[in-house]
């Protein structure tokens, strides 16, 4: 009897501790969470924790600041240094260009000199490639004609059929002498790598995991904190920029992806190459030699053009602040085209005031869906942005990847980034902004196939959808600023 009387009290004992512990953690996460987090962040942490203090601090120290490990943050504290060698080097090589540009637009250059520290710069030529077989035969063919080196860094690096005509391609440009880079995503890139890296090395191709994770917490990188970039330069000469990754256009999702990248020649090429400069330096400690991988070209075209990189790295959220500037700045339309929509209030507010202005805007998003609680939340916002005057459109058929946006026809942001909080604060990302008219009626043109094969969505059609559909829509938005 004793026994069982010590037992009760034990028990009493644990329980109370534990209710006192969980207010211990209310207490302190009302202090810690809004610290350098945006409000709606903050909301969605603290609901939690309310809830579920015990599960949301240990979510929290496993996700909840978008920091990476020491041994990163001490090398990125160099990176200014590296950024500047290439920096230095593109002023050299080049003239800014930002003061012809259209008045309404020099905001938007400016900022991206501050976030990304790169200048705009004339004499780009651009292509388009929408097709997705089109666009590996590009690469592929410009992998054989380098001389150099080749330098790719890709999210997403498959072993499946079209990795393997890459891989073969860098195979034989080393055997050619041709010094080949390759920078892949160790999360993105996970089911192929060890294939990869192995059939890689053995060509004699330098290649690195990105953000490497691991079982020791030290050097471990956090498995949400992602490098999300496309970008191949070849001999300095030649670039790719956009949506699409070395991987068949269905072996994810079923339907097939519908892509969008950028084939950019002249002096803009040096600024992709100074973003995949930095990043080869924070994965490998190595400073590339700017003067061996960037040199001096002629215009090869007229475009005015600047690149944007951003990521957690930056104080900033870099791709956010010129998305809200640029639809600020549109005069007629705004088109933008993402897979995954989940906004930020300056966002979301920004196209509602657009709208409010007299602005066209239209959202593009695939009907088809990779992620369901992502497009829960997303559709989540469909009824305030029909509400509002936004026309969303939902593409048809395959899964539209390609992320861009259109302001008027004189403004064009082709890029790696979402329209979502990961891409805003979690994943480093790359935008190719373009001021010229002609490249900004080019993608109009795309982004008028994608509406025309798109269902247009009603609001009072919207409006009747399941209340099942509703619930699960606001408990997914209730999560939206972690996704």
């Amino acid at each position: 009897m004793p026994l069982l009387n010590f037992s009760a009290l034990d028990l009493s004992a644990l329980t109370w501790a534990y209710f006192y512990s969980e207010w211990a953690i209310r207490l302190i996460m009302i202090v810690v969470v809004p610290f350098r987090r945006t409000s709606e962040a903050a909301r969605s942490w603290l609901l939690l924790v309310m809830f579920l203090p015990w599960p949301a601090l240990a979510l929290y120290l496993l996700i909840g600041r978008a920091t990476y490990p020491r041994w990163r943050r001490r090398r990125f504290e160099r990176l200014p240094t590296v950024l500047k060698l290439s920096a230095d080097k593109i002023l050299e090589l080049t003239e800014v260009a930002r003061e012809k540009l259209p008045r309404r637009f020099t905001r938007a250059a400016i900022l991206i000199e501050k976030l990304g520290r790169l200048p705009v710069i004339e004499g780009a030529k651009a292509e388009f490639l929408a097709d997705y077989a089109r666009m590996v035969e590009r690469l592929v063919a410009d992998i054989e004609a380098a001389e150099r080196h080749v330098h790719l860094l890709f999210y997403i690096f498959a072993s499946d059929e079209v990795g393997q005509k890459v891989m073969e391609a860098l195979g034989r440009a080393r055997e050619r002498g041709v010094t080949c880079r390759v920078l892949i995503d160790a999360l993105g890139s996970r089911p192929w790598e060890r294939e990869v890296r192995t059939t890689l090395l053995d060509y004699g191709v330098e290649v690195h995991l990105i953000l490497p994770i691991t079982f020791f917490r030290r050097k471990s990188a956090r498995a949400d904190l992602r490098n999300h970039r496309k970008i191949a330069v070849i001999d300095g000469q030649v670039a790719y920029a956009g949506s699409q990754n070395i991987i068949a256009a269905d072996t994810l999702v079923d339907a097939g992806n519908q892509e969008l990248m950028l084939r950019l020649e002249g002096p803009i090429v040096l600024e992709l190459q100074a973003v995949f400069v930095a990043d080869w330096f924070l994965e490998t400690d190595e400073v590339l030699p700017v003067d061996s991988v960037m040199s001096s070209m002629p215009a090869a075209g007229t475009l005015t053009a600047q690149v944007l990189p951003s990521g957690p790295d930056y104080r900033v959220g870099g791709i956010e602040s010129l998305i809200v500037t640029a639809v600020h700045s549109a005069l007629q339309h705004v088109v933008i085209v993402t897979p995954y929509f989940v906004p930020s209030e300056p966002v979301q507010r920004a196209m509602q005031i657009a709208v409010l202005r007299g602005v066209e805007v239209h959202l593009v998003v695939p009907k088809v869906s990779d992620q369901k609680l992502v497009r829960f939340a997303q559709e989540s916002y469909y009824t305030g942005l029909l509400a509002a005057g936004v026309k969303i459109h939902l593409f048809r058929d395959k899964f539209l990847h390609a992320k861009n946006v259109s302001i008027d026809i004189d403004l064009a942001l082709i890029g790696s980034s979402n329209m979502d909080m990961r891409s805003f604060v979690l994943n480093s990302e790359v935008t190719v902004v373009i001021y010229d008219r002609e490249i900004g009626l080019q993608l109009r043109r795309m982004q008028e196939n994608y509406i025309a094969n798109s269902d247009l969505l009603a609001l009072d059609v919207w409006r009747r959808r399941l209340w099942i559909r509703k619930l699960a829509e606001n408990l997914a938005r209730l999560v939206s600023p972690l996704l």
